[in-house]
Order: C-alpha cells, then structure tokens, then sequence
C-alpha cells in the first residue's frame, strides 16, 4: 500500500521520525519552534518534542551551526537547519575549517556527526540574495558528504542514513519541489535510500541527460519532449554530489554515447564542469559528440519572472541542447 503526500512532508516525516527514535537528535535554526519552520517542515514539532530538542536560534548562522558543532562533538546527532544556502555563506568557516576538518586533524578521534539543511535554487521571486545554487560550491570540499534529494523518496529516506554518518552531511532541498508530491510505502521502514550511488530516473539509449535537485523534473519533462521526437533520453539522477558516482555516471556515459549535462549552478567553475572533465578523463573514447552543458545564466539571480525563467536551465534548453548532439 501507498500514500501521497508533498516533498515537504515527506521531509517533515522524517524528521519526526528521527526525533522519536533517537533522544540525542535534536533540530535547531532560525524560527524551527514556536513558527514552525520558514518552510513549515517543522510545524508542530514544539508542542510535541519540547524546546530542549526543538531550538529557535538567533539569527547568527554562524553562530548556530558552531553549536550544532559542538553538540556533534558532544555526542548529539543534531539537525541544523539555516534559511537558504545564500545566507549558509556567512557560516563557511564552521563549515570547512571546522566540521569539515576536525576527524582529519584528530586522526579520526573526533567525528562530527551533523547535518545541515538548507533550501537552495530559484524560482519563487525572491532575488538573487535568496535564490542562487551554490552546491558545487560545497561538493569541492573534502570532509562532508553533500547530497541533493530530488524526489519523495529521497527527501523522506535520506535523512536518517545521513544522521547515521560520523562526518557532517550537507542536504540540499531545492525551494521548486517543496509542494510536489508523489507516492511513497505505507511503511516507513520501506523508505529507506542509500546515500552513495546515482539513480536512474527514466531509461534510455540515445542521450544521457545527467542532473540532480530541482532541474530533475526538467530534464525529465524534456526527456518527454524528446521521445515525442525519436529521441531516447536516459535521465541520471546524481542525488549525492560529494562523492560522485563515478561508475553510474561512466554507465550512463558508455550506453548513451551522448550527453548533457543540466545544472542550476554556473557554467564558470560549476559542478557541471567537473563532471564534464571526469567524462573526458574517464570515458572520452566513448563518447560521439562533445558533452553539452546547460546551466544557470552568469547573472545574479533576477527577480522579475520572465528574466528568472530566462536565467535558469529549463526543459526548451534541454531540449535544443539535446537536438545540438545530433546535428
């Protein structure tokens, strides 16, 4: 049997699941408890769990997510959650020159068993200083885990395996799905996802079309576009951006012999860079056309709807993208 239910409650689901089952964890960020989260994923939970284990923070990202450190490194399994991934920069130095170095530096005697939440991506009108993707920028350092879920299944499962890991994960929750819904098992023991591999997200033999986040139900409905045209587009779903799977990607890369690569970062040093060059380091000699890019705008995010949709990568793209492999 299954249920429906929104990416936001799938989110929500979990958590309250990891509440209940473990006492050390505990979720704390700017406006968790008496609001109910800036996005709702937390309504409710002050009433039910406490504000010893719901904690409304100041708003100091730097501030708190040094906390959720420390209690890490006291032995609690804290769920940090900041704003937007814009505001995530002003917490940069806990980040990488603490959470993500402390194992290495203590030849593995202090792990730091955290997670980070934020909502990244544009697409609601909220200009640039809440709306850029700087997941790329995360994936380039060694020492956290950073994973992207992009579907109900992935927002519902993924956080208890990340909880489960001694170093610090960073998730990613693009602002575009937190109102799609889908199906998911009654059971909540069935909802468990790996976070180590690539998924496939629609099979196909002509075009690999590689992406993660909120461009996956673009590139999927450009997948669609495409098969209307004789096109078969396989849709790979990264989920996890540190470590990439290399062996999914080379998969997708040696069955396709053509590919895109959609990203709502920047083309200029973005993720979609490094993806690129694994494939020419890796698999060159399989490929029959140059990998294509498509990306973010080099622009600040606008605010103006016509001009954020011009900015960001969407299924049109995609698909002439696409066409360009074959011409």
């Amino acid at each position: 049997m299954t249920r429906r239910l929104s990416y936001r409650e799938a989110m929500r689901e979990a958590m309250r699941e990891a509440l209940q089952n473990d006492p050390r964890v505990f979720l704390m960020g700017e406006d968790v408890g008496r609001y109910g989260g800036t996005y709702a994923f937390s309504k409710g939970f002050l009433d039910e769990f406490g504000p010893e284990r719901i904690r409304d923070t100041p708003l100091s990202e730097l501030g708190f997510v040094g906390a959720g450190i420390g209690a890490a490194l006291g032995g609690l399994r804290p769920i940090v959650e900041v704003m937007t991934v814009n505001f995530s920069l002003l917490a940069l130095d806990q980040i990488v020159n603490s959470a993500a170095l402390l194992r290495h530096m203590s030849g593995g005697q202090f792990p730091v068993p955290l997670v980070i939440r934020m909502c990244t991506g544009a697409g609601r009108q909220l200009a640039a200083q809440h709306s850029h993707s700087f997941e790329g920028w995360y994936a380039h350092i060694p020492g956290i885990k950073v994973l992207a879920p992009a579907t109900i299944e992935d927002a519902r499962g993924m956080l208890a395996p990340a909880l489960a890991d001694p170093d610090p994960v960073v998730i990613f929750e693009h602002c575009g799905l937190f109102n799609v819904e889908g199906e998911l098992p009654d059971n909540g023991d069935d909802c468990a996802v790996d976070i180590a591999s690539a998924k496939v997200r629609r099979a196909g033999k002509d075009v690999a079309i590689i992406t993660y986040g909120g461009c996956l139900p673009k590139a999927l409905a450009a997948a669609e576009t495409l098969a209307q045209d004789g096109i078969s587009a396989e849709v790979l779903d990264l989920r996890v951006l540190r470590p990439l799977d290399d062996a999914a990607i080379a998969a997708a890369v040696a069955k396709c012999r053509r590919v895109v690569v959609v990203d709502e970062n920047w083309k200029s040093g973005g993720l979609a860079a490094e993806i690129v060059a694994r494939i020419v380091e890796h698999a060159f000699f399989e490929l029959d056309a140059p990998v294509a890019r498509v990306c973010a705008e080099e622009v600040p995010i606008p605010y103006a709807k016509h001009l954020e949709e011009a900015a960001l990568p969407q299924p049109d793209k995609i698909v002439a993208a696409v066409k360009g492999l074959f011409a």
